[in-house]
């Protein structure tokens, strides 16, 4: 669909800061956007990705837009397996962040329209290639060459093939929601995939754009999505844990902030890059301050490092699997698993394989699944 992109550095995990006490980073998972539909305007932060990431993070009239694409592809894909809304969700955030920022009619038209970089080769955004135009300006309002559109990032070429109209107005736009949607659902089903699969999803993430950095994205977001789908349910969650949960999951939307976060709440740290490099102080939570602030809550005291929290409580054994966990437990990982001393990450346990993260500069709190980490290295389980 789209020429593979180059993709901006992903992040390292650190133990140890240079400017705090040694406190957590998440493992590198990407969550830059692919250099060929960067945004010429209306960028959130220096990869052009705002904030947010749950369910709740996708502007309503985007959300029913993904959830009707997936009622109407298999008029145009019978053969199609497994198309779900977290599907088309990763994709959009990746390419667009939902077009958060943007005017969306109720009839889906989002304006002003987002346009990609212009594929002429000069090198802006990424682009070595000179894609010359297909559709005279059409789509993506100029006649001097091709650059991505709409919400989805789509060539004028490759719509011109799988566009489809979704909302009755007798016209396919790639810059309306519904019809964007709808697109990018008959793309990624092809001839007949079963995404239930994961090689076969991550094959049409691949063919979306050939990068593994971005089909890591891509997953990342879609495992996202579809853990933040489902209810935490609390309702037999009581006293000091309902009130550790509950305080973390009030700070769901907050940045992750390198050195942020105490007994008070968010306090500012150093945005963006493990060392600090873009000098930009934010407020919001590094993982460790996320568990100390949510524990603080309800009295409960916790180092302020994740490796010494493992310390804190007692005990639960990797081995015994992430079955052995109750809600608010803290969930730990390492670099090498039974050995405490090298654990890099701790999250808040929420149950059904659920739970509250700060997972990584350049993301926010959020809900995550415990295996979306690498290196369990078990829990830990406070008074």
């Amino acid at each position: 669909m789209k020429p593979p992109g180059r993709r901006v550095r992903r992040w390292g995990c650190m133990v140890a800061l240079l400017m705090f006490a040694a406190v957590c980073c998440a493992a590198p998972v990407g969550n830059a956007i692919s250099a060929y539909v960067a945004l010429e305007a209306g960028a959130q932060d220096g990869t052009g990705i705002a904030g947010g990431g749950s369910a709740v993070g996708i502007p309503a009239r985007m959300l029913t837009a993904y959830k009707n694409a997936v009622q109407r592809v298999g008029k145009y894909g019978p053969r199609c397996q497994g198309m779900r809304w977290p599907i088309l969700a990763g994709i959009a955030k990746a390419e667009s962040n939902h077009a958060v920022g943007r005017n969306i009619s109720a009839g889906g038209d989002i304006r002003p329209k987002i346009y990609g970089v212009l594929l002429n080769g000069s090198g802006q955004g990424g682009n070595t290639t000179v894609f010359p135009d297909t559709d005279g300006g059409t789509w993506d309002g100029t006649a001097n060459g091709e650059r991505a559109v709409g919400p989805f990032q789509f060539l004028p070429s490759t719509w011109e093939r799988i566009g489809r109209d979704a909302g009755g107005d007798k016209t396919a736009d790639p810059h309306n929601a519904d019809d964007a949607a709808l697109g990018a659902a008959i793309y990624l089903c092809g001839d007949g995939r079963d995404l239930t699969k994961r090689s076969q999803l991550t094959a049409a993430i691949w063919q979306y754009n050939h990068s593994s950095e971005y089909v890591a994205d891509v997953v990342g977001w879609i495992d996202q999505y579809t853990t933040a789908a489902k209810n935490p349910g609390l309702k037999d969650v009581t006293g000091k844990v309902r009130t550790v949960i509950e305080a973390a999951l009030s700070q769901r939307g907050v940045p992750y902030s390198w050195g942020g976060g105490n007994t008070s709440g968010a306090s500012y740290g150093i945005c963006c890059s493990p060392s600090g490099k873009s000098g930009e102080r934010i407020k919001g939570f590094d993982c460790s301050g996320l568990t100390t602030y949510a524990y603080a809550t309800a009295g409960i005291h916790l180092p302020r490092t994740a490796s010494a929290q493992a310390a804190a409580g007692r005990r639960i054994p990797a081995g015994l699997g992430t079955g052995a966990l109750k809600p608010g437990d803290l969930v730990f990982y390492a670099t090498a698993p039974g050995r405490d001393s090298t654990i890099y990450h701790v999250g808040i346990y929420l149950g059904g394989g659920q739970m509250v993260n700060a997972p990584r500069p350049g993301a926010v709190v959020r809900l995550d699944a415990v295996n979306a980490m690498s290196g369990y290295a078990g829990g830990a389980r406070l008074p």
